[in-house]
C-alpha cells in the first residue's frame, strides 16, 4: 500500500459523512460567535459586569480592532474581495457543477463567514462614526453577535440538509 492511499483512507474525502468536518463546523461557528470583531465577547460581559479597568481594556482593544478591520478594508479590500469572488466561485462550481463533495463542503463552511464579515465591517464603521462608551460598544457587540449567530444556524442548517441529502442519494455503500 502506497503513502498516497494511506492517506485519503484516514482522511476520507467524502465530507460529509466524515465525523472531522462536523467537528471543524461547529468549532468554527463557536469560535466566530465568542470573536465578535476579533473580540472575546466574555470581555464585553465582564466590562459591563464590573467596569474600572476592565472597562477601558475593552474600549482600547475595540479601537484597535476597529482600526485594524477598516484599514485592512480600505488598503486592500478591492483586492480582497476579488480574490473571495475568484476562490468562492471555483469552489461552487467544483462543488456544484462538477460534484466534487470536498469543494462543496469547503464553499458550505467559509461562505456564510464572508457574512459574518461583512456584518464584522458594518459594525465597524458604525462604531468609528460614535463615541466608543460602555453602553455603545456593549450594544454594537451584542447585535453583531446575534446576527453571526443567526448566520451561523442558518449556515448549520443548510449544511446539515446538503450533508443528509449527499449522503443518502451516494448510499451507505457508495
Amino acid at each position: 500500500m502506497d503513502w498516497y492511499s494511506s492517506i485519503f483512507e484516514v482522511i476520507d474525502m467524502r465530507s460529509f459523512s466524515n465525523l472531522w468536518f462536523w467537528i471543524v463546523l461547529a468549532v468554527v461557528w463557536s469560535s466566530a460567535s465568542h470573536w465578535v470583531m476579533g473580540i472575546p465577547y466574555d470581555l464585553v460581559v465582564r466590562a459591563r459586569r464590573i467596569g474600572g479597568q476592565v472597562e477601558i481594556d475593552l474600549l482600547d482593544i475595540v479601537r484597535i480592532h476597529i482600526n485594524r478591520i477598516l484599514l485592512i478594508v480600505d488598503m486592500s479590500g478591492t483586492i480582497l474581495l476579488a480574490f473571495g469572488c475568484f476562490l468562492f466561485t471555483g469552489l461552487a462550481t467544483l462543488g456544484f457543477y462538477y460534484g466534487v463533495e470536498f469543494a462543496q463542503a469547503v464553499f458550505l463552511l467559509l461562505f456564510p463567514l464572508t457574512l459574518v464579515l461583512l456584518v464584522n465591517i458594518v459594525h465597524a464603521r458604525r462604531l468609528r462614526r460614535q463615541e466608543l462608551t460602555l453602553d455603545s460598544v456593549s450594544k454594537t457587540i451584542a447585535r453583531c453577535r446575534l446576527y453571526t449567530q443567526i448566520i451561523g444556524m442558518i449556515s448549520i442548517l443548510v449544511t446539515s440538509f446538503w450533508g443528509m441529502y449527499q449522503n443518502i442519494s451516494i448510499g451507505v455503500l457508495g
